[in-house]
């Protein structure tokens, strides 16, 4: 079998199983079908020989693949096995397409959902290439379960071939990417290595050593409940508060379908509540810390407005820190990005460098001392 082809069936292989993660959840992994694809991964480790093989407290996977040659630097390469929250992720079905020819793919699971080329622009460029998509019923999970497999057959390569010449390469599998929790659980010194990489990016040679600055916001509204029959003058409307701020916020400089590029953004993720009581989540998102305060000014800004529409309410605010533009600690030594770009190079293609509007693990992990670009994964 290939590599092409190893590469393909373990891809369809742990997209299947389906591993969302969940928000608000106390506990490390949030959810149970993540240690389901960590203990297979684990599994498999050993039967491919790394050494070192473990699974945390937390449903972290660390393995080794030990040296071949001396004095050489460790470096660590992670994914995560979690998906993302915006959409079913049960009962995936891969579909792989193979030699697209440039024509709309329609999804098998549902025939509204239709690839072409204002859906999925990047396809134009996959012409003669294997794509592969889920059944339109779920998300796929190549996010970042490309990742994954990967870095699994690239262990499988190095511990095949000796002749390949290396320092100690850790392999690292972490839950709850998604959700920014699942990296603060990974002891660094469990890790050992000199420099890391994510592989959680997109293009063909793409490599990223900056993402964006992250916090997240809830609002909280409390109205003053009344029975409708008697609400004249009386009933404040928790809801009706919600909608009004969301209203005051800018509609059209600052939410993420009129950004891209370099501008940031303040978006409602999710909001629910009752006529008495509204609960408002928001992600504030910025490359520059400049930006990101300003975001969380203009949100402020206009939670007390509402306030002062209605002083019967209550409004309450709490921002919280996600995570930080990894640039501000690589730009002090660029050197794990520029090889990373010598070694596309090396591979026959031409490395783009282009910030991510996200984070990555990698972002925390640069913070705490572990310099982390992402890597491409053609997700």
């Amino acid at each position: 079998m290939t590599i092409e082809a190893r590469l393909e069936e373990r891809f369809v292989r742990y997209a299947a199983i389906g591993t969302q993660s969940a928000e608000g959840s106390a506990q490390t992994p949030s959810t149970q079908t993540q240690l389901t694809l960590q203990r297979l991964l684990v599994d498999e480790l050993k039967g491919l020989g790394a050494t070192d093989v473990r699974l945390t407290g937390h449903g972290i996977v660390i393995a080794t693949v030990p040296a071949t040659a001396e004095n050489s630097p460790t470096i660590a390469f992670l994914a995560h096995v979690d998906t993302a929250l915006d959409y079913a992720a049960d009962n995936v079905i891969p579909v792989v397409h193979r030699n697209y020819d440039g024509k709309p793919i329609v999804l098998a699971g549902d025939s509204s959902q239709i690839l072409n080329e204002t859906t999925a622009p990047e396809l134009k460029d996959k012409i003669g290439d294997t794509i592969i998509t889920s059944d339109g019923t779920t998300l796929l999970g190549a996010d970042d379960k490309a990742g994954v497999a990967i870095i699994m057959t690239m262990v499988e390569q190095l511990v095949t071939d000796p002749t390949i010449r290396h320092g100690a390469v850790r392999v690292c599998f972490t839950p709850d990417e998604e959700i920014g929790t699942g990296i603060g659980k990974l002891n660094l010194d469990d890790l050992d290595a000199d420099v890391a990489y994510t592989l959680d990016g997109e293009s063909l040679g793409e490599v990223t050593f900056e993402s964006f600055s992250a916090d997240k916001a809830v609002v909280r509204i409390t109205g003053v409940s009344i029975h409708p029959g008697k609400a004249k003058g009386r009933l404040v409307n928790a809801l009706t508060l919600a909608a009004k701020l969301l209203n005051v916020l800018p509609q059209h400089t600052r939410t993420p379908e009129t950004t891209d590029g370099r501008e940031g953004f303040i978006h409602l993720t999710h909001m629910k509540g009752s006529s008495y009581e509204a609960e408002m989540h928001f992600i504030l998102r910025d490359f520059e810390r400049e930006g990101l305060t300003a975001h969380g000014d203009a949100l402020r800004a206009a939670v007390d407005a509402i306030g002062k529409l209605e002083p019967r309410a209550r409004l309450e605010m709490e921002i919280s820190k996600q995570y930080r533009n990894m640039r501000y600690w690589l730009e002090n030594d660029m050197r794990p990005a520029e090889l990373a770009m010598e070694a596309v190079r090396m591979a026959g293609v031409e490395p783009s460098i282009a910030p991510i509007r996200g984070g990555t693990d990698g972002s925390q992990l640069t913070e705490r001392g572990l310099p982390t670009p992402n890597l491409f994964a053609s997700i």
